[in-house]
């Protein structure tokens, strides 16, 4: 067991934590607190508190909530959606209900919403009005990610072009059968322009996947994200994100229920720095940074303060102790 000390690490993408779903209607702020508070018992110091796909008012009120006050833990917002595929399998766990065309006028309702603090945007390359609202957000100072898409080579290279680069979810919020070549996949890792955020819990990618995509896209764009929602840190059972329930399994694995289709993860960010140790053969300082540096980075940051954690290489274990 060896003992470090490593940067704070930063989650660009967690929608609950510790029984607490940041897109619930009844969010509190005491709800707030207590999930920044179980995040930071694994190692997370900083992050972008994720609302999915909804109505206006449903983001509003969470929205509200969240940035009332000033959090250190809370770099600022991740919008996924509502301006993504509305397909089967592109559009994973979001209301279809709610998906919309992308809007530059529906963006500046909600950032206002936001007072601001919306950071970081998910969007489907492919959906009317797209172009416009990812050249609006990088001239604002807002970074914008590719996810939940079904887009063609020609339109994610066109968001690129515009200004996106991130690619949320890599491997996940696509199709799940997809041509050989060219496929979304394929493209955003073949970009060069564009980081990649990928969810290591075992679930969302096989450990091979994880690899490749590490190999690919090299350890300086790759970035560990948990996607948690309110199962993380909690036992077995239903849980919510937004509307739509939840299961979290006995293996860690949270689906739709009654279905085979993922819904947000149970991971925590300690464990995806380990995971990607043993499942992508990267060292432990290089699964450390893309989960602190390198996300801090993206957002143009550093790393809020520092963590000790115990790390067992043959367990494959990293254990936060302060």
């Amino acid at each position: 067991m060896t003992t470090l000390e490593l940067p704070g690490l930063f989650d660009l993408q967690v929608n609950g934590f510790g029984g607490i779903d940041f897109n619930a209607p009844d969010l509190t702020e005491d709800g707030v607190d207590a999930a920044l508070a179980r995040m930071r018992e694994s190692g997370v110091t900083r992050c972008l508190p994720t609302l999915i796909t909804s109505s206006f008012e449903r983001f509003a009120t969470s929205a509200r909530v969240i940035t009332r006050e000033s959090r250190d833990a809370i770099a600022g917002l991740h919008m996924e959606g509502p301006y993504i595929s509305p397909e089967d399998g592109a559009r994973g766990a979001h209301p279809r209900a709610d998906v919309a065309a992308a809007s530059i006028d529906d963006f500046r309702r909600r950032q206002d919403a936001a007072a601001g603090r919306i950071r970081l945007v998910t969007l489907a390359p492919e959906v009317p009005g797209a172009l416009a609202l990812i050249a609006y957000l990088v001239e604002s100072g807002v970074r914008v990610a590719i996810g939940h898409t079904a887009a063609a080579p020609h339109q994610i290279a066109d968001a690129i072009a515009a200004g996106a680069t991130l690619a949320t979810h890599l491997g996940n919020g696509c199709a799940q059968m997809l041509p050989r070549h060219p496929n979304v996949i394929w493209e955003l890792l073949a970009a060069d322009e564009v980081s990649a955020s990928i969810i290591a819990d075992g679930h969302h990618l096989p450990p091979a996947t994880v690899k490749a995509m590490v190999r690919a896209k090299g350890t300086a764009r790759t970035v560990l994200v948990t996607d948690a929602i309110a199962a993380a840190g909690q036992p077995p059972g239903r849980y919510r994100i937004g509307g739509v329930a939840c299961d979290l399994d006995a293996r860690g694995r949270v689906s739709l229920p009654g279905t085979p289709y993922l819904a947000g993860s149970a991971l925590t960010l300690d464990r995806a720095i380990a995971n990607t140790v043993r499942f992508a053969g990267a060292s432990i300082e290089e699964a450390i940074a893309m989960a602190s540096t390198h996300p801090a980075r993206f957002l143009g940051e550093e790393p809020l303060g520092t963590i000790r954690a115990e790390w067992d290489p043959v367990s494959y274990e990293l254990r936060v102790v302060a």
